[in-house]
């Protein structure tokens, strides 16, 4: 942080206030990552007056793994944020997907929905993450970066969290940071979940994605494209590829694939990549020689697989708590949701007058993410078994693919694009996730 100007150079009004405000190492919530879901809640604490903290061991710009394109699921959490997504600010917009698979391609424009804008966009981790931490800032959060948690502190009493305990990149030695809730925003490894006893659970999918850039004509596609056919030898793989034209002269290239095949672990994913791209047009320039970045690989946590999403005063959120869409593994669009939802938990449970009170309220957040996603989430765990049978996937594949309507249905499943009052497929789908039994 800045200093506070001597109290001579301040008004009365404006001394009081920075006499007031809570030292450094104090706040009301602490946020342990500054990801899509980290910043997002610190925004949305911020905004509504709450004393934030939040903590990054990096410094922006950095780079995370991702295919870097944004659904209108993500569009509209970022317009939410009051974050401009216009062309003119750096945001390439694309107006669906492009699907290709068993011998066929289908363009599927994103649907027109009240609840959703009508496209996506495609932007950089190294660009998106940043945007949203300075917006977090700029509301009011305190963002230390350079910061790397090393573990909770804990009332010896309960063994509840009342802070962390950190250390600057800058060799400063360690230093203790307090606060009423602690939020763990820390990707997939989550850290702090694990020194506080959370661990991930084996009854959930998980992904693998890699990805890289190559210089590349296709930079400019306004369509993100997606290829089903994965296959490693003779084995179809229950996953997908990717291409995004990133607008600036390269393609962000990749695939993902889920721990429900024998093949997940026992592949090299990065040379299923290069095998994959070879298949390509040479014309298309996915060759060695055009590749302009690491090829970088990530885990990617679907379906709550980190649970119970409140304990002991910590409140888990966005990839630590396992909320990658099973479905499609969308995370950012999650991350920023369950975001805001966090957020107004916190905001509430701290306004009440006593501590059991704000107990209780906490206790309420896994109960309002499952409203949000339980359902969805349970139908998106069957649908990754489903894949996982090679003959299964295959079948599904040449036989929608041949059909337009239910592949413009699936899009809307898959992608979690719905209007609550909308056409049929629309109800389907809600139903649908309605009915599903949230998890446990």
């Amino acid at each position: 942080m800045t200093e506070h100007a001597p109290p001579q150079t301040l008004p009365s009004d404006e001394h009081d206030a920075a006499r007031s405000r809570p030292p450094a190492e104090e706040a009301d919530v602490i946020v342990v990552g500054a990801g899509p879901s980290g910043a997002a809640t610190a925004f949305y604490l911020a905004q509504s007056g709450l004393d934030v903290l939040l903590l990054d061991k990096s410094r922006f710009p950095r780079e995370k793994v991702c295919g870097d394109g944004l659904t209108p699921r993500a569009v509209k959490a970022l317009v939410g944020m009051g974050i401009s997504v216009s062309e003119q600010d750096g945001w390439v917009r694309n107006k669906g997907l492009r699907v290709i698979g068993a011998g066929m391609r289908l363009e599927m424009p994103w649907p027109d929905l009240v609840s959703y804008p009508g496209y996506g966009l495609v932007r950089t981790r190294l660009d998106l993450d940043e945007t949203l931490a300075r917006r977090a800032q700029k509301a009011g959060a305190r963002l230390l970066e350079g910061v790397t948690v090393t573990g909770p502190v804990r009332d010896e009493r309960t063994g509840r969290i009342t802070g962390v305990v950190a250390k600057a990149a800058d060799g400063e030695g360690e230093r203790s940071y307090a606060a009423r809730v602690v939020v763990a925003a820390d990707g997939n490894s989550s850290r702090l979940s694990v020194a506080m006893g959370l661990r991930k659970r084996d009854d959930r999918p998980l992904g693998v994605a890699v990805r890289t850039y190559y210089q590349s004509p296709r930079h400019d596609d306004d369509y993100l494209e997606s290829w089903l056919d994965l296959w490693d030898g003779d084995r179809l793989l229950p996953g997908y590829g990717w291409i995004f034209g990133m607008g600036d002269g390269t393609s962000n290239v990749g695939l993902g694939l889920l721990n429900t095949s024998a093949a997940f672990g026992h592949t090299d994913y990065h040379a299923l990549l290069r095998k994959w791209l070879k298949g390509m047009p040479a014309e298309w320039g996915f060759t060695e020689e055009n590749r302009t970045a690491p090829i970088r690989g990530a885990a990617l946590p679907m379906g709550f697989n980190r649970t119970p999403h409140y304990h002991q005063g910590l409140l888990l959120v966005g990839d630590a708590g396992g909320m990658v869409n099973p479905f499609n593994g969308e995370g950012i669009a999650y991350a920023m949701e369950s975001g805001e939802i966090l957020a107004r938990t916190i905001v509430q449970a701290l306004a009440r007058a006593r501590q059991a009170e704000t107990e209780r309220v906490l206790a309420g957040y896994p109960q309002a993410l499952s409203q949000a996603y339980g359902g969805y989430y349970t139908l998106g765990r069957t649908f990754v078994k489903l894949i996982g049978k090679p003959g299964l996937m295959r079948f599904a594949t040449r036989h929608g693919m041949s059909r337009p309507a239910l592949m413009r249905f699936a899009l809307k499943l898959l992608a979690n694009l719905t209007d609550p009052r909308g056409d049929a497929s629309d109800r389907l789908v809600n139903g649908l996730s309605r009915l599903a039994p949230n998890p446990e």
